[in-house]
């Protein structure tokens, strides 16, 4: 008899630029703390259910994805994220002000992949 394998966690990891810095966990650093804590626990929830569907997150495209995460102060938050090598990689991090995701939003964290790739 077969046993199911224990849920695996991935590990979750920061984008880091060129010069060193980590845009989203700057970002998420910038928060109240009761919104980080939501993010945090939606983020947490992917690690742990990944390949995760809505309403969590929701595939944006060419291995892009959105965690999405509605905050207790009314407000919408989105962490766009890739799987690169085992890692979930978080790439952009924002405040959602309108019902549609950014072209800007989007070419950040494409371009983001993007430079993940040696």
């Amino acid at each position: 008899m077969r046993e199911d394998p224990q849920p695996q966690k991935i590990p979750l990891i920061f984008f880091r630029t060129g010069a060193g810095s980590e845009p989203v966990r700057e970002w998420l650093k910038g928060l109240p703390e009761v919104e980080r804590q939501a993010i945090g626990k939606d983020l947490l929830r992917a690690q742990w259910r990944w390949p995760v569907g809505m309403p969590l997150c929701r595939p944006l495209g060419n291995g892009l994805w959105e965690v999405r995460t509605d905050l207790p102060t009314k407000r919408t938050a989105r962490v766009l994220l890739c799987l690169y090598r085992g890692h979930l990689v978080a790439l952009h991090g924002f405040i959602k002000k309108t019902r549609t995701t950014s072209d800007e939003d989007l070419a950040l964290a494409r371009k983001r992949q993007k430079e993940l790739e040696p």
